[in-house]
């Protein structure tokens, strides 16, 4: 019998891709899940859910004892934030929490899963390595800056108290059990209902959540501690990955926008955002981010993880089929789509 695999996150969009590929690797899992979180995605998966919280480090130390590794996969993801301090507590204590549960377990393995915000895209345009690594100042927003706290934290747990721990970077995971969903997700729901007129022109590294999923679980036996392996796909500009929508399923092709005017309309978003306790499309993040195209590449994670990514419009097709199955596409017939 594989290792008992302690999965934090497993109820979420990756999180339960990864529940699924340890289960299908044949290792039992033991989830930490907060009390009163929805487990439907993780239906067909015999896991063991552990009540806890990542900001309670007692109840995180319980779901980890006994357990061979760990695969630290939950965060706090989302572009506007109205409280940092709270997402600063899930991914940089709770990740502290996790790595040091780990240490105190004596896990064989753990895997923490970071993500390519902790990375500088690059000015010449080239896809960003590991190497381009940025620091907390260098990031753009409460999100990209608490991810990149934590991905230190873990280094420095591995180069001080000899934690075991693997660092993957996913790059934007998109596909079915989208949830919430993500803001990318969102991106591709708004775009399939037809709500998504223009867009400001920027890049995405696309790869499919399931692929994401092998990546980490290869993880467990296979990569080099303490360093990054980037988990991406390919490299797409945001208009074609929109215009690829609109073709399939029959709707108007987007325009682009230029940033600059849109400065102010971000403001009103955010503001109205904090008052009705929503998440706006525009944020004043997002067009910051937008100036820098995510391009990234995977080729480390290729040849050390054997990761593979299958066409990003694969990714996208059953991202959309997805939200159809789960009525988040009223009138949207099966066969609609034409990948």
């Amino acid at each position: 019998m594989a290792e008992t695999v302690m999965l934090t996150g497993a109820t979420g969009f990756l999180g339960s891709a990864i529940a699924l590929a340890l289960h299908r690797a044949g290792h039992p899992v033991r989830a930490l899940v907060r009390e009163g979180t929805p487990r439907d995605v993780l239906d067909g998966v015999p896991a063991a859910f552990i009540p806890g919280d990542l900001t309670d480090a007692a109840s995180v130390a319980r779901a980890t004892e006994g357990c061979g590794a760990v695969i630290h996969c939950a965060a706090d993801y989302r572009i506007f934030v109205p409280d940092p301090a709270r997402m600063r507590a899930v991914n940089v204590a709770g990740t502290e929490a996790v790595m040091r549960a780990a240490l105190a377990a004596g896990c064989r393995r753990v895997v923490h899963v970071s993500s390519v915000a902790t990375l500088r895209p690059r000015d010449d345009g080239r896809p960003a390595t590991e190497a381009d690594a940025a620091t907390p100042a260098q990031a753009i927003g409460p999100y990209k800056r608490s991810k990149t706290e934590a991905e230190r934290l873990v280094e420095r747990l591995v180069a001080e108290a000899g934690l075991p721990a693997v660092i993957v970077n996913p790059s934007t995971p998109i596909g079915p059990r989208d949830r919430r969903p993500t803001p990318t997700g969102r991106i591709i729901l708004e775009a399939a209902r037809g709500r998504m007129p223009a867009y400001v022109d920027t890049g995405l590294n696309l790869v499919h959540v399931d692929d994401v999923a092998a990546g980490c679980v290869a993880a467990l036996t296979r990569g080099a501690v303490g360093e990054r392996h980037i988990l991406g796909g390919q490299d797409v500009p945001l208009g074609e990955m929109l215009a690829w929508i609109a073709a399939s399923l029959g709707r108007r092709r987007p325009f682009r926008l230029p940033r600059l005017p849109l400065w102010p309309a971000a403001v009103v978003a955010e503001g109205w955002g904090r008052l009705a306790g929503g998440e706006p499309m525009l944020t004043l993040d997002g067009l910051r981010m937008a100036g820098h195209p995510m391009y990234f590449s995977a080729a480390k994670a290729e040849r050390v993880l054997g990761h593979r990514a299958r066409p990003w419009p694969e990714a996208v097709a059953e991202a959309i089929a997805w939200f159809r199955a789960q009525g988040m596409l009223p009138g949207m017939l099966p066969g609609m789509l034409r990948p």
